[in-house]
């Protein structure tokens, strides 16, 4: 789309078989963004209005609905993995890529540090592929990962997850039918991804030394039937449905890569990380990191000296999703209390690294009070610190929110809140990385970008002149018919910046 000449080597003839159905509504505005949005639509994939869970303090089912949290895309969708990729597929093959399917990376070739092509197998032989940039979208093979021993395990998820497609089997009751259904167990939980055509998927998560050994002693499916067993809603739904592709196994369980981006080549999806299931986040990882990786291509290949600094921000804005749905998955495990047992003790410690975890928490407590990430603290039992941290974050904000009413912002002496930087960093513009001003402060540590005139104006605050003189000062120079709308707006900012924590000293 930008004019760059690709080609997508596919190990697989498509369409081919998948696991990760369920979407969510972030990833639509992307799909829109590639121009299959209308196609997906029209596929006749179920509509997923949200998810309902048997979690938390109670063995009673509750759920939650995308309508509450997003306006623009109520529904999302439960797809079949062999149509949606391939609408995706064709759609790059249309768009003017060199689509080869069937194409295996046997190699990837470094000179010193950098890459510069790939080896690949196919029915006519091998052939060598020269390359400015590899993307290595190889998923849990994790080519260049694994070749550079790049990837970290996260032992707080220790899991693996056997999964099927069924047939017949009974779809839960209005409004409620399209909705993921994920109900906990003495030894983890089972996911019912209802699918168009009476079929759905199906699948438990347990602990991986646990599963490991039980598969060693026996077969897939014996595995998967003995744990639905001991479900109860599952089980019921299931009990007429019949087994139509699978058993799966997958062992490689949650990961990071400790680099994400070097000399020609970048990771994207679960070639850079995975993180558990549980927020269906995977297919949304996957699409968001591609697209900021295309724009973190095209910046490098127009500008080179980008390419270190925007690597750092491509990192730091995958890590960022990342971590949200590490800290929610892992805030969830640890407030389920519906089964006692060896795995739900052993994941009853949220834990992570303090950086990410700081993020999680501003995060949540800017959530709106029926955002999904919040549910865990109404239906199960958040670990102390938390619930106390994110308490402390939304008073405070309350506060400020309060305070914000009651002040003449354009008479107020601002400055940086104590510990707030600002940033010359590349951040994503259009098309691609651009250089532009991010903000971060202790409250928002992963940062914010801003535009050039914000950052402008946050230079001027040095707390001895009001508001008003720092705006003035600013756009000396406008024309005077653009100055009011231009005033109106940067005192706007400096709200916000102060609710947010970034800008002190408004009283």
């Amino acid at each position: 789309m930008r004019g760059r000449e690709v080609v997508l080597l596919e190990r697989e003839v498509f369409p081919r078989v998948h696991v990760g159905e369920s979407l969510l509504p972030a990833s639509l505005p992307i799909l829109e963004t590639l121009g299959v949005l209308d196609e997906v639509e029209a596929a006749g994939f179920t509509a997923k209005p949200g998810a309902t869970m048997v979690w938390g303090k109670s063995r009673e089912p509750w759920s939650w609905y995308f309508h509450e949290t997003n306006a623009r895309y109520p529904t999302s969708f439960q797809v079949s993995r062999d149509r949606f990729d391939e609408i995706l597929l064709r759609n790059a093959e249309r768009r003017g890529v060199d689509v080869r399917e069937g194409w295996r990376v046997a190699d990837v070739h470094f000179e010193g540090d950098r890459v510069r092509g790939v080896s690949a197998e196919h029915a006519g032989g091998r052939e060598e592929i020269a390359a400015s940039w590899v993307v290595d979208a190889s998923g849990q093979a994790g080519l260049i990962g694994r070749r550079l021993d790049l990837r970290e395990h996260d032992e707080f998820f220790r899991n693996l997850a056997v999964y099927a497609w069924y047939r017949g089997g009974e779809r839960l009751p209005q409004p409620d039918a399209g909705n993921i259904f994920i109900e906990s167990f003495a030894d983890g939980w089972a996911w019912s991804i209802p699918l168009a055509d009476d079929v759905m998927s199906v699948g438990v998560v347990v602990d991986a030394e646990f599963g490991g050994a039980a598969l060693a002693r026996g077969e897939p499916g014996t595995f998967l039937a003995e744990q639905l067993g001991r479900t109860e809603r599952t089980a019921r739904m299931l009990s007429a449905a019949k087994i139509v592709d699978g058993p799966r196994v997958v062992r490689d369980w949650s990961y990071v890569s400790s680099r994400l981006a070097g000399e020609g080549w970048i990771l994207v999806g679960d070639a850079a990380c995975f993180v558990d299931p549980l927020f269906s986040s995977g297919v949304h990882l996957a699409m968001s990191s591609a697209l900021m990786a295309a724009a973190y291509v095209h910046a490098v290949l127009d500008e080179p000296e980008l390419r270190q600094p925007a690597a750092e921000a491509y990192s730091q804005l995958y890590l960022d999703q990342y971590h949200q749905f590490r800290e929610m998955a892992a805030l969830f495990y640890a407030s389920n209390r519906t089964v006692d047992s060896y795995f739900w003790e052993a994941r009853r410690i949220a834990g992570g690294e303090a950086a990410p975890r700081q993020s999680f928490i501003a995060a949540v407590a800017g959530q709106p009070p029926q955002g999904y990430e919040r549910v865990v603290l109404e239906r199960g039992e958040a670990p102390p610190d938390f619930a106390d941290a994110v308490a402390e974050v939304e008073a405070e904000r309350r506060r400020r929110s309060e305070l914000l009413r009651t002040l003449d912002v354009a008479a107020a002496v601002p400055s940086l809140a104590e510990g707030a930087s600002l940033e010359r960093k590349p951040v994503i513009g259009e098309e691609k990385f651009e250089w532009g001003a991010v903000v971060s402060s202790p409250s928002r540590p992963q940062g914010a970008p801003i535009s050039l005139a914000v950052a402008a104006l946050l230079q001027r605050l040095d707390g001895k002149r009001s508001a008003a003189a720092a705006i003035d000062d600013l756009l000396e120079g406008v024309a005077e018919e653009q100055r009011e709308g231009l005033r109106r707006g940067l005192l706007t900012a400096i709200g916000v910046l102060f609710v947010d924590g970034i800008i002190e000293s408004l009283e």
